[in-house]
Formats: structure tokens, sequence, C-alpha cells
């Protein structure tokens, strides 16, 4: 049975529906699903270009490992990251006021790509791949529109939540 999550950019009023991607990665899938709901500020990516994430303390005990990555993410893939301190820690990335992304634990990433043409490659540590965990069916012309304005008028006050869904 096909499960799903709602991810919203909450100021925004805007969400969309995912269904998770248990057979491709369920390790990350069960990861993400027993530490719903999850909630963060909001980002715009820099250098991925058409993303928008949120960074929240890291869930999964085991992590999940690799599975299911990719380097160039498609328009409606929801993936997760997990990153060591020191991989986000360089003060170039604008996290100087983030108690999330400079956790001597780490931190999780989860992120939306609303657009075509990503290349997950980070000029530090060369390339990032992630997990797709769930792909959006739902909303995301409404996303992509919400996530632009985020890129054009700024993520301050923003919060990107993922939660199940019905």
């Amino acid at each position: 049975m096909a499960r799903y999550i709602t991810i919203s950019l909450d100021k925004r009023g805007v969400s969309c529906r995912a269904v998770l991607l248990d057979q491709e990665a369920p390790r990350t899938c069960k990861a993400v699903w027993d530490a719903l709901p999850q909630s963060g500020s909001a980002y715009h990516a820099k250098y991925a270009r058409n993303e928008v994430y949120t960074l929240v303390p890291p869930f999964a005990e085991p992590k999940p490992g690799r599975e299911n990555p990719t380097i160039t993410p498609i328009p409606g893939d929801v993936v997760y990251f997990g990153f060591e301190a020191w991989e986000i820690g360089n003060p170039a990335y604008g996290y100087e006021d983030s108690s999330e992304a400079h956790s001597d634990q780490g931190a999780t990433d989860l992120a939306i790509f609303y657009g075509r043409n990503n290349l997950l490659i980070n000029g530090d540590a060369g390339w990032v791949p992630g997990n797709v965990f769930a792909t959006i069916v739902e909303g995301l012309p409404e996303m992509a529109a919400a996530a632009q304005d985020l890129w054009l008028r700024g993520v301050e006050g923003e919060t990107l939540s993922f939660a199940r869904a019905e």
C-alpha cells in the first residue's frame, strides 16, 4: 500500500503531496516516515539550482546509507541527505545563525526539486549524492511557483514542513 507525505511552505500557504518510494529506498523511507513530522527554516539552493530544503537534526539511527542515489535530481524528486558537521560548516554556505547546520552531530537535509537541470556538486566537497525517497505527485506547479518566489524575494521567515498524509 502506497504511503504519502505532505510537504508545505508554511508562510506561503502552499503544499504538495508525494508518494514514498518504498521499493527503491526502503531504509530512507522508513527513517523519514518514523521521524515525521519534520519542519525547519526553508532555504533555496545556492549551488544545486532548483532546490528548496530544510536542515533538521539527524534522526535516523542507524543512518540509511546510500540507496536510490542521484546527483542529477529531476522535478518532483524528494531527496534525503545526511551531512556530517564538517561538511556544511563553511561560512560561505550562509548558515552562520543556523543551529541546525552547526550541530556537532551534523544535519539532515530534506529537499524538494522543482525544476530541471540540477547538479549536486559542492565546490568544497565535490559530488553530493542524495537518496531519492519520494516523488511529488500533486501540487508540483504550485510548489515550483512558490519556490521561485523564495529565490526572487528571499526565504526569511519561511519554513519547509514534512508530514504524513492520509
